[in-house]
């Protein structure tokens, strides 16, 4: 089973975010968190991958960059949620899944009042 945080704000859907390492952030750093909509993080990251070549010299280069990578594989996900927390959402839950769709109905099951604002966004274009 995975564990998700769900993050409520009022008249929105909730937003459940996956917890633990992220490949994604690892691979894609700045760019993943970008598909995340983690703006801030996202910019501060490619600054920092752009900057460390031109302050470093290669053999430091290639670790600090390899550090930023894994940096970001392990707290990625708390950088996201971060963002989300900016945007207004609470934490609200804890839910566990398979998969989101199933930790998305266990949240509906135990909290029936996100049930409403869940299928006004499920209906919209």
């Amino acid at each position: 089973m995975k564990i998700w945080t769900a993050h409520e704000k009022p008249n929105a859907p909730p937003v459940l975010l996956h917890e633990g390492f992220s490949f994604g952030a690892l691979i894609f750093g700045p760019l993943w968190l970008a598909v995340q909509r983690a703006w801030v993080p996202a910019g501060a990251t490619l600054l920092l991958t752009l900057l460390i070549p031109l302050l470093t010299r290669p053999p430091a280069s290639l670790v600090l960059i390899l550090g930023l990578a894994l940096m970001l594989g392990v707290s990625g996900r708390d950088l996201v949620r971060w963002s989300i927390a900016r945007r207004g959402y609470l934490e609200s839950n804890v839910v566990t899944g398979r998969n989101e769709e199933e930790a998305h109905g266990r949240l509906l099951e135990a909290r029936p009042d996100l049930v409403k604002r869940s299928m006004v966004a499920e209906t919209a274009p």
